[in-house]
C-alpha cells in the first residue's frame, strides 16, 4: 500500500510519527509505503545558512537518530556577539544540520537531495520518503497592519517573536516560480490513499497546495483524500491558527474542510463535531472516538486511515 501524507508543521510530524506507529503494530498493514510532501514556505535564511523548519520536524519525528539533550553553545554564543536574530533558537545539533544542508545546496544538490541524505543519517524507515513540495525556495511572509501603514515580516518572526499577531494576508514569496519535482507528482498519482494530517490550513497545506500542479494531482488521483480536522467548532483555535484562519474567515470545522472541497473525499473530526458537516457537502465525516486534541498521534491517524480505506471500495 502507498501512503502519502501532505505535511506541516508539528501536526504534521506527529500524525506522521503515528502513523508510522500504527503501521509498525498491525502486521496485515506491514510493507506499506508512507511518502511524506512537506510545506517549505517556512523555510527562511539567517546567519548565512539555510533552515528548512518543517523538513527537520520531520526527519528528527521520524528518524531513529534522537538528538535529546543537545547542547545551545552556538546559540548561546551568537547571542553573545549580538548576532541577529535572537528569536530563532537553535542547538548545536540543528546548527550542524543547518551548515551541511547549506554547504550541500552550495555544491549544487537539489532540496531533495539533501533532505534524503539527512532522512538516511538520522535513520528514517526506508520505507519511509520525505519529500520538498519543491525544490525552489519559497518563503511566506505576513503582512501586518500599523498605525500608518502596513509591514512584511517573515512568518517564522510573526510566530516566535511577534507571537502571531492579526494579519492583514499573507504573501508566499517564489510560489509563482515554484515547481513539483516528479516524485511528488507520482506520489500523489500512484496513491492508494491520500492523508491531511490537522496541519495549519492555510500557512500549511494551502502552501503545498498552491504550488502549481499539486492541487490538480490531488483533484485526479485515483486515491481517497481523507483529512482530519484540526479545530473544534466549539473551542477557540490556539494561536498562531486563529490568526491564520482569521485571514480566510474560517472557524469551524466544515469551514476548514470547505477550504479542500474540491479534492477531499473524507474528513476526520472531534466528536462534538459529529453531526456538523455541512448538507450536501461530497466529503464522507467520520468522527474521532475521543477527544482529538486529547487523543495519541497513531490513534488519530489510525481512524484517517481507516476512514480513507472504507472509501476505496
Amino acid at each position: 500500500m502507498r501512503i502519502t501524507v501532505i505535511s506541516g508543521g508539528e501536526p504534521g510530524a506527529r500524525f506522521t510519527r503515528g502513523l508510522l506507529d500504527h503501521l509498525e503494530h498491525h502486521p496485515d498493514l506491514g510493507g506499506a509505503e508512507v511518502t511524506v510532501i512537506a510545506n517549505t514556505g517556512d523555510d527562511i535564511s539567517l546567519w548565512g545558512l539555510r533552515l528548512c523548519p518543517d523538513l527537520d520536524l520531520l526527519v528528527e519525528a521520524l528518524g531513529t537518530a534522537g538528538g535529546a539533550g543537545s547542547s545551545h553553545v552556538v546559540g548561546d554564543e551568537l547571542a553573545a556577539l549580538g548576532l541577529e536574530p535572537q528569536w530563532y533558537p537553535v542547538s548545536d545539533r540543528e546548527m550542524g544540520v543547518h551548515v551541511a544542508r547549506t554547504a550541500w545546496l552550495g555544491r549544487g544538490d537539489s532540496l531533495s537531495q539533501v533532505t534524503a541524505h539527512l532522512a538516511r543519517t538520522r535513520g528514517v524507515p526506508d520505507t519511509v520518503r520525505i519529500l520538498p513540495m519543491s525544490d525552489v525556495p519559497v518563503e511566506t511572509h505576513v503582512v501586518l497592519d500599523g498605525p500608518e501603514d502596513q509591514r512584511a515580516v517573515h512568518v517564522q518572526q510573526w510566530r516566535r517573536e511577534l507571537a502571531s499577531p492579526g494579519a492583514a494576508r499573507f504573501v508566499v514569496a517564489g510560489l509563482d516560480r515554484a515547481h513539483p519535482g516528479t516524485e511528488v507528482l507520482d506520489a500523489v498519482r500512484s496513491a492508494d490513499v491520500v492523508l491531511l494530517p490537522p496541519s495549519d490550513p492555510v500557512l500549511a497545506l494551502g502552501i503545498v497546495l498552491g504550488v502549481p500542479g499539486v492541487r490538480d494531482a490531488l483533484r485526479g488521483t485515483s486515491a481517497p483524500v481523507v483529512g482530519v480536522s484540526p479545530v473544534v467548532d466549539d473551542v477557540p483555535a490556539p494561536q498562531p491558527l486563529a490568526a491564520s484562519l482569521a485571514t480566510v474567515g474560517v472557524v469551524t470545522s466544515g469551514g476548514v474542510a470547505g477550504l479542500f472541497k474540491d479534492l477531499l473525499d473524507g474528513w476526520v473530526v472531534d466528536p462534538a463535531d459529529a453531526g456538523a458537516a455541512p448538507a450536501g457537502s461530497r466529503w464522507a465525516t467520520a468522527a474521532h472516538t475521543a477527544p482529538l486534541a486529547e487523543s495519541a498521534p497513531a490513534d488519530v491517524a489510525a481512524t484517517a486511515l481507516a476512514h480513507a480505506l472504507s472509501l476505496r471500495s
